[in-house]
């Protein structure tokens, strides 16, 4: 049985379409329904982004967080087996239909007929073999290794099938498929890719390329999606000083920026010729601390500095009022399980100093490492967290770190440092990539045996009921346990032109509807 629904212990479309609601604020909420505007094509469409990167590749093995690739590549160049549509549901893409089985355990992706890459050359299921398979095995150092990590066996069938089977049922696996990375590619000799030709299913074809700064794309007239691609061309620019990506969109020099300028932003409200986009996603700002080392390896000492912060002093003073705080567990309201109703952690100096006694720590001095290569504002994250666990009587030594080589020589090297993580499109990932006692970037080395279990439990339960209350469960032993101070979430702000229409729906997995602006937007 397919996509649409499935019985006798299958996964049903219920188990898909679901996207938990956020509040609070002026926020275009990405899933409020309004009448559709009628998109019509031409023009060419300008996106200034940031994170531009003199080594990117195009290999989807590589990519990182540029948005010169999420946004050019992932949004436009290529296509996946399923994704994930602006109302936060998931749907195929590549695949005409998708069903699993065995419990969540084996995976069948029927593929669309008819579709065919930028070369000519019509999609067959080794194309999705060799694109799957690019990303695994013991000599793979693919970003994507670990989300694939689970599958046993990818094979054919019926022609135009592909199976996975998997070590363990995972009731998320489909949604696992629309990673980024995982775009699919043409196989060659050897069932092989080489992703420097820059061919794809999507619906544009790179005619321009600058290293890390400049794609240049023309639309595919042949392109499968009758109701997608609407610019004639589409010019990615990278401009990676926000204050020059600001002047840009008011200049008119681009069309939409992501990344706004948070301190600024609200300054253009008045003006007619540009509209702000907001929306809350799944990023968000960590304190990772290592729980197998004194003084973090004792509890009380974990929560006295959780206590110790103000969260909402934060969100008006580093975000400018442009997030929500956070309450010390990685899943974002926009998480399909995010526990709204786990009470919230307050600032409060005086439970704060009870846990240092309950420590026998009063007058804990600690070292914080800190630099804006975390996120930008993470210095002065750490400064006011010192300011505000000043009044718990602790001293926060903030550590300016250099920009360069933040990640390799500060994060998961230091016991106590700034971080920030995108989130991920399910608690599942995002927990198994960071937070199980084996995660591969478990940047606390903390380890709770009752989490462990509930992360394999909820990964294999169907009944949408049960599943909730253990991720909330899990939510409540990072908050309370776990060695993570995440105090704000932050926004996705971008800033189009008026003349650039949109649905009233925006993604909110990454900036700029998804990074999928360049398939999802039209000039009006």
């Amino acid at each position: 049985m397919a996509y649409e629904g499935m019985t006798q212990g299958g996964i049903t479309r219920r188990r898909f379409g679901q996207a938990a609601l956020a509040t609070g604020g002026a926020l275009l909420l990405p899933w409020a329904t309004a009448a559709r505007a009628e998109p019509k094509r031409g023009g060419r469409f300008r996106i200034g982004t940031s994170g531009t990167n003199a080594s990117e590749s195009w290999d989807p093995a590589t990519w990182g967080t540029s948005a010169n690739m999420g946004i050019g590549a992932f949004g436009c160049v290529y296509n996946n087996l399923v994704e994930i549509g602006a109302d936060g549901s998931l749907r195929p893409e590549l695949a005409e239909s998708f069903e699993g089985q065995d419990s969540g355990r084996v995976w069948r992706f029927v593929l669309r007929s008819g579709v065919t890459f930028s070369n000519g050359r019509t999609l067959a299921p080794e194309d999705v073999l060799a694109s799957m398979n690019h990303h695994r095995g013991e000599e793979s150092t693919s970003a994507a290794k670990p989300i694939l990590a689970s599958v046993t066996d990818i094979r054919i069938e019926d022609g135009n099938t592909i199976v996975f089977e998997l070590e363990a049922p995972n009731a998320d696996f489909a949604y696992l498929l629309s990673d980024y990375h995982l775009v699919i590619g043409p196989a060659g000799d050897g069932g092989t890719i080489d992703w420097s030709a820059r061919i794809g299913t999507g619906g544009y074809v790179v005619t321009e390329y600058s290293v890390g700064t400049r794609i240049l794309m023309a639309r595919r007239d042949d392109y499968w999606k009758p109701d997608a691609a609407w610019f004639d061309e589409i010019e990615v620019i990278g401009i990676d000083d926000v204050a020059a990506r600001m002047n840009a969109i008011m200049t008119g020099e681009v069309d939409v920026i992501g990344g706004a300028d948070i301190a600024t932003v609200g300054l253009l409200a008045r003006n007619p010729d540009v509209i702000v986009d907001e929306v809350t996603g799944t990023q968000h700002f960590t304190m990772p601390m290592f729980t197998d080392q004194a003084p973090f390896d004792n509890p009380d000492v974990r929560l006295a500095l959780k206590y110790a912060i103000n969260r909402e002093d934060m969100v008006q003073k580093i975000l400018n009022g442009h997030g929500r705080v956070g309450n010390d567990h990685p899943i974002a309201p926009a998480n399909r399980y995010f526990a709204a109703d786990l009470p919230q952690r307050a600032y409060d100096p005086d439970k704060a100093r009870f846990h240092l006694r309950q420590a026998g720590m009063e007058g804990l001095s600690v070292d914080l490492h800190a630099s804006d290569a975390a996120f930008r504002g993470a210095v002065d994250t750490a400064v006011l967290f010192a300011e505000h666990a000043a009044a718990a009587g602790i001293t926060v030594n903030v550590v300016r770190e250099p920009a360069d080589g933040y990640w390799s020589n500060v994060w998961t090297v230091k016991p106590f440092v700034m971080c920030y993580w995108q989130g991920r499109v399910t608690e599942d990932l995002m927990f198994t990539q960071v937070y199980a006692s084996s995660a591969p970037w478990n940047d606390t080395h903390w380890s709770n045996a009752r989490f462990d279990e509930l992360l394999v439990a909820a990964r294999a339960e169907l009944d949408d009921d049960r599943r909730r209350a253990m991720y909330y469960e899990m939510q409540q032993l990072v908050s309370d346990d776990g060695g993570v101070i995440v105090p704000m979430y932050a926004n996705y702000v971008s800033v189009r032109r008026a003349n650039v229409a949109r649905n009233e729906q925006i993604s909110s997995t990454a900036e700029l509807d998804g990074w999928k602006c360049g398939e999802r937007w039209w000039f009006a």
